[in-house]
């Protein structure tokens, strides 16, 4: 990870907590939050035993999902978290750009309430 990347998810991180979101981590995303001073709760891959991150989102303690996989063990992980997102209906980001655009849309729409549309509603809208 680079040190945009670092920037992007400790912003990112950060807003989702003032949004009051809890964040859940695996080891080493948690201890980097926490290095930073952003307030985190370890969580366990599937192969590191249980409970694990699939046992959370099986018991409803996960709501949004942001996984940003790299590397060659990361695409297994990133396979059964993906599949259980879809499975529980649970939103799953891959990317920092989107997991940023997310926090921000809402707060805007906890802010404001009505200036957020979905892509199909903004296309209803055209003339």
């Amino acid at each position: 990870m680079n040190s945009n990347d670092h920037a992007a998810v400790l912003d990112t991180a950060r807003r989702f907590r003032e949004l009051g979101f809890r964040i859940m981590a695996t080891e080493g995303t948690h201890a980097f939050l926490c290095s930073h001073g952003i307030e985190a709760e370890p969580i366990k891959k599937l192969h590191e035993g249980r409970p694990n991150i699939l046992d959370a989102i099986k018991n409803g303690e996960i709501q949004l999902i942001v996984n940003t996989p790299v590397g060659k063990l990361s695409q297994y992980d990133d396979s059964y978290i993906r599949k259980a997102a879809i499975k529980h209906k649970i939103p799953y980001i891959t990317t920092l750009s989107a997991a940023a655009a997310s926090a921000e849309g809402i707060a805007a729409r906890r802010i404001g309430g009505g200036g957020v549309k979905s892509l199909q509603e903004y296309h209803a809208d055209i003339k």
